[in-house]
């Protein structure tokens, strides 16, 4: 495979993301990567990495899209921006994959517009994994749209079981969609349509999954609109960080508390481990007609490098031919069920 990777988009670009591309190329030797980006100061940091794989290589791109650029204007006036670049090459099969921790709203504008959707779907949406008591919970849509219709939940729904059996060996994974309680009448009116297309699909819905429900572990996947699921996955980011700086800091107020704190550090660090986003790398946009992974803007070497090992993944178990196939099944029974 070639992975075109966004060597100027995140908090720490270009150093952590070729630093994490290098690492990469020289673990999954038998790929290439294409670091799209500023060639001079991409080259700086390959430089500073020492020799380069053979498998590396710069696709120049002079525009790069901050994170507080409005997405649909920067896709439309930054053409040569590294996010827009590693789309298309994507898009001209010069590339099988792309991987960017930068701006979000313009790698979904980009990749939406560039590379259009499978068939059969109406929007894309974004999966991430969220840790639970047992194992993890794949939260779609995070952030990809925010004006959804009841087949988009349904969709989403379908993509993301295809996502868990392929990607993380969940056979029939466990379907709820998110709503204020378990009963079948909570909800507005979308969210009820939503249940009634998820009970008649031939998905594994269980039902109705309050916000509580995504961290127990009884749900493998919980569908929500996109602008619920982006604050959803923003809390419980920002509440793992604080109570972890908030044991920390009591932690440190006796000599008994900091021996406590010795006798678990195994347990504590494994927990540091499951709420580490660099260990999950990037998140799938799912249904786009390619292959893209988000990354966090934070991203380190380590989330890169992962990012890239998932691209790899994705396209070594054909998610989205997956995908079309499921649609189609979904689509024939729902026309007979009607």
């Amino acid at each position: 495979m070639r992975i075109a990777v966004d060597a100027m988009g995140g908090d720490s670009a270009p150093s952590e993301i070729v630093k994490g591309a290098v690492n990469a190329a020289r673990k999954f030797s038998e790929h290439e990567i294409l670091l799209v980006g500023d060639q001079d100061r991409v080259q700086d940091e390959l430089n500073k990495a020492g020799s380069s794989p053979s498998n590396i290589s710069i696709v120049h791109a002079s525009q790069v899209v901050t994170m507080n650029e409005s997405a649909t204007v920067a896709v439309r006036k930054k053409i040569d921006s590294s996010i827009t670049k590693s789309i298309e090459l994507v898009a001209k099969k010069k590339a099988d994959a792309m991987v960017s921790a930068g701006n979000t709203g313009a790698t979904v504008a980009a990749a939406t517009l560039f590379l259009r959707t499978l068939e059969g779907v109406k929007r894309p949406g974004i999966a991430v994994s969220i840790p639970t008591l047992h194992g993890a919970c794949l939260v779609i849509d995070a952030g990809a749209n925010i004006k959804c219709k009841p087949i988009h939940f349904l969709q989403n729904g379908i993509m993301a079981s295809v996502f868990c059996k392929y990607i993380l060996n969940i056979e029939k994974p466990k379907v709820g969609l998110l709503n204020i309680g378990e009963e079948d009448a909570k909800g507005n009116e979308l969210v009820k349509e939503a249940f009634s297309l998820l009970s008649n699909s031939s998905l594994n819905f269980i039902g109705n999954a309050e916000g509580r429900d995504v961290f127990d572990g009884n749900f493998d996947i919980v569908v929500c609109e996109g602008f619920i699921g982006n604050v959803l996955l923003k809390f419980a980011q920002g509440l793992s960080i604080s109570l972890i700086s908030a044991f920390v800091s009591e932690a440190k107020k006796s000599l008994l508390s900091k021996f406590g704190v010795w006798l678990c550090k195994p347990a504590l660090k494994q927990l540091a481990s499951r709420t580490d986003y660099s260990e999950y790398g990037g998140v799938p946009l799912l249904g786009i007609d390619g292959i893209c992974i988000i990354g966090h803007g934070r991203s380190d070497s380590k989330a890169i490098q992962n990012a890239i090992r998932e691209a790899i993944q994705f396209g070594k178990y054909q998610v989205n031919n997956h995908i079309v196939s499921e649609l189609a099944s979904s689509n024939s029974s729902l026309v007979t069920a009607n």
